[in-house]
């Protein structure tokens, strides 16, 4: 199994030390580039791509509820905070932990532990997924299949997610991943446009110029992490 890198963000240098402690002492952990300064962060997070990414929320200049928007959508974020009101917000931007300073080491390794079970591989489906043209999630203690075409976009919170669906009044909420879904769905239908929106393409109303996709009742922002792709998408349609 290979060793899983991590980036450290956080505007105490005696949290950094700390970080670095675990990190330099946990096995199958690796450590890419720690940062006091989140702008001086970015270009590494971007370019690095890390399996973790060990984030603090109250910073100066730029701070890690915003980072996390640019995050690349293979690093998993595990915020580190005094302030646990934060919790909930962490959960919008898909983070996959939330850690309350001072940070014990066993609550760090549960940590790890849960990204590592995160990014084990899955079996490969059995049926190629073009010939998908509807899908089963759990709601409610039940199993409900859902026609694809039917899906508008899918937002997720957590180990959550909420198929906004056709002529259905409210989200159909299940437990399950963001990666998980996107895995699932059709890449020729469906794009993931931030850490937290899956959308169905075709039922995009309109795009403004700040790239906000209007969509069913939503307006969604596309962020820099998967902003390529959506452009390709628009220029193919052009």
């Amino acid at each position: 199994m290979r060793n899983l890198t991590c980036i450290i963000v956080d505007d105490e240098p005696l949290a950094v030390r700390l970080l670095e402690t675990f990190v330099n002492k946990t096995p199958g952990l690796e450590l890419t580039a720690s940062f006091t300064d989140s702008v001086e962060a970015v270009q590494v997070i971007k370019t690095a791509k890390a399996d973790l990414l060990f984030l603090d929320i109250q910073m100066p200049d730029l701070n890690g509820m915003e980072l996390a928007h640019i995050v690349p959508a293979e690093t998993h974020i595990i915020f580190t905070t005094a302030f646990k009101e934060y919790a909930f917000e962490s959960y919008e931007v898909e983070a996959l932990d939330f850690l309350l300073k001072p940070i014990r080491y066993n609550k760090f390794i549960a940590a790890v532990e849960k990204a590592r079970r995160r990014m084990e591989p899955t079996l490969p489906q059995t049926k190629p997924q073009q010939e998908t043209t509807t899908l089963f999630i759990k709601v409610d203690s039940e199993l409900r299949q859902i026609p694809l075409q039917q899906i508008i976009y899918v937002s997720g919170m957590k180990d959550y997610v909420m198929f906004y669906v056709e002529g259905e009044s409210r989200a159909l909420v299940t437990h399950l991943t963001m990666k998980a879904v996107e895995d699932m769905l059709p890449k020729s239908i469906f794009l993931r446009v931030n850490r937290s929106y899956i959308v169905a393409l075709d039922k995009i109303r309109k795009v403004d110029r700040n790239d906000c996709i209007y969509i069913g009742k939503e307006i969604i922002h596309v962020t820099d992490a998967y902003i390529e792709d959506f452009r390709a998408y628009l220029n193919s349609r052009m």
